[in-house]
């Protein structure tokens, strides 16, 4: 029995022997594993950090101000005149025809005016207006006068108050449109030609020096040029109250401003025609096409800046 006894003590002892080297050798092999893969890790941290830091320097290289071209204009089509002499002070492309966008509401308004409206009367906003009209603050069946939709029509380019003038103009469609053409050809506008009254048709097309001569008249027109330098304007309906504000940033700056228009589609990118006073000195500047809101109006005022810079003497010896 003790002989038995010893032999299965040495079986086991011989089986521990055995099973211990591997059991070591699978707990090695386990470390190693996970002693690789933690580089691989911090590798993919790294390659994911240099990833963001790249993206976030693209961005910030995207986020750059791009220096203005030759010229100082990024807008297609441009031109800076003095209404005084009709000197051409700068151009680009200023003869080009182009959609214009809601710069056609100019000629609307001076077209409108011409029948000598009752601005007090009032009248109804119907659905066929306000179909494809855009955005608007008037409803189906509001009434308000005149006066208040050539205000919409002219500070904020309303095209739904812009449609109800052209239809209590006293004209019909198409004897409108007549007759903004034949204004067109009266003032010398001869790459100018009209297709609806509010701009958002792109067949509205122009040129920048046509628009030059487009402002000038309509700026002679004391309602005209009261309400497209108005900066804010409220009235009251028997619907709501009504506060709308002028789309021309020039208006809050430094500028004297004497008249000016906004528009914009895309056929036709970022327009702005603008008439100001700087340093006494009176000035038309038309931007066509350019491609931010922001940058018709950067446009406008660096070829003003540049016709006003003072002229610094050269200092004798």
């Amino acid at each position: 029995m003790r002989l038995r006894a010893m032999r299965t003590l040495s079986v086991l002892s011989m089986l521990v022997l055995l099973v211990g080297p591997a059991t070591m050798a699978n707990a090695t092999t386990h470390t190693k594993t996970t002693r690789h893969k933690t580089p691989t890790s911090v590798r993919a941290k790294s390659k994911s950090t240099s990833a963001t830091t790249k993206k976030r320097t693209t961005r910030r290289g995207k986020g750059r101000r791009a220096a203005p071209p030759a010229g100082g204009v990024f807008a297609r089509n441009a031109i800076l005149v003095d209404p005084s002499t009709g000197e051409v002070l700068f151009e680009k492309n200023s003869a080009r025809s182009v959609p214009i966008a809601s710069l056609t509401k100019l000629m609307t308004a001076l077209v409108f005016l011409e029948q000598k409206p009752d601005l007090e009367r009032e009248v109804a906003v119907t659905r066929t207006e306000l179909s494809g009209g855009g955005h608007t603050q008037l409803r189906d069946g509001e009434m308000l006068s005149l006066d208040h939709l050539l205000h919409m029509s002219l500070m904020c380019s309303d095209n739904v108050a812009t449609r109800v003038l052209a239809r209590e103009s006293g004209l019909s469609h198409s004897d409108f449109l007549a007759r903004m053409n034949r204004k067109a050809v009266e003032l010398g506008l001869n790459g100018s030609r009209f297709f609806e009254v509010t701009g958002l048709d792109e067949r509205n097309v122009s040129t920048a020096s046509d628009i030059a001569r487009l402002l000038h008249a309509a700026a002679h027109d004391p309602l005209i040029q009261g309400i497209t330098t108005t900066r804010a304007y409220e009235f009251r309906t028997e619907k709501r109250a009504h506060a709308i504000h002028n789309t021309n940033r020039l208006l809050y700056g430094r500028y004297d401003v004497l008249g000016g228009k906004t528009g914009f589609i895309g056929e036709a990118g970022y327009c702005f025609a603008t008439w100001v006073r700087s340093q006494g000195r009176d000035l038309i500047a038309v931007v066509l096409g350019a491609p931010t809101n922001a940058t018709r109006f950067a446009d406008a005022v660096r070829l003003i800046q540049k016709s006003t810079a003072p002229t610094v003497a050269p200092q004798g010896l």
